[in-house]
């Protein structure tokens, strides 16, 4: 008697994990860590539970490697403004790509970065703490850039480089917030301008 055979669990024929975790950072974007329940998650990549957690590990994984994925494809205008000549150039093309990807005309608006996970419980204490870290790691990053132009004399001697980053980021998660709330594009770049007629602040 033919032994019958086993179906086969877990990954599904087809699945491709880079396309999963696409949809899975605009569930997260959109819903917040703790907003984002495993059956949202699970159903709009597309696969099983069983199949998430074999490729990405549990929730916080799939959290860590999506925000990954945000920093190096809707955030990576903020590398790449670093490298812009000068301290005012950085903080305008920072800012100019902050307004951009928080107001796109399709898919989730604001910041995954900002408002992924300000209030969570201790379930979601990990992915918080992700982000701090992931919004320090930005500062510390503007600062350094900021104490360089300082160095090369592009800002004046008595500029304040961690005041400078610290006002750019605080300015850039406002926007964001900002943009969530519906503001539109040209608001937002009304009080961008704004914000650097005065730079840089000493």
């Amino acid at each position: 008697m033919e032994t019958e055979k086993r179906r086969p669990t877990g990954r599904p024929r087809g699945f491709d994990p880079d396309a999963a975790l696409e949809r899975a950072l605009l569930v997260f974007w959109e819903q917040g860590y703790e907003g984002a329940s495993l059956a949202t998650l699970t159903e709009a990549m597309g696969i099983s539970t069983t199949s998430m957690y074999a490729t990405f590990g549990n929730k916080e994984e799939l959290f860590r490697k999506a925000l990954e994925r945000y920093t190096e494809g809707p955030s990576a205008y903020v590398v790449q403004a670093l490298d812009e000549p000068t301290a005012l150039d950085v903080a305008t093309a920072i800012i100019a790509g902050t307004i951009r990807t928080t107001t796109r005309p399709a898919g989730p608006h604001g910041c995954l970065g900002v408002q992924g996970a300000l209030a969570t419980g201790d379930a979601g204490s990990g992915a918080r703490d992700l982000l701090v870290g992931w919004r320090d790691d930005g500062y510390s990053t503007l600062r350094d850039r900021f104490e360089r132009a300082v160095d090369d004399g592009d800002l004046p001697p008595e500029a304040n480089p961690a005041l400078l980053a610290r006002y750019l980021t605080a300015l850039t998660y406002g926007i964001a917030v900002q943009a969530a709330s519906g503001v539109g594009r040209g608001e937002l770049q009304e009080m961008a301008d704004a914000a650097l007629r005065g730079w840089p602040l000493v």
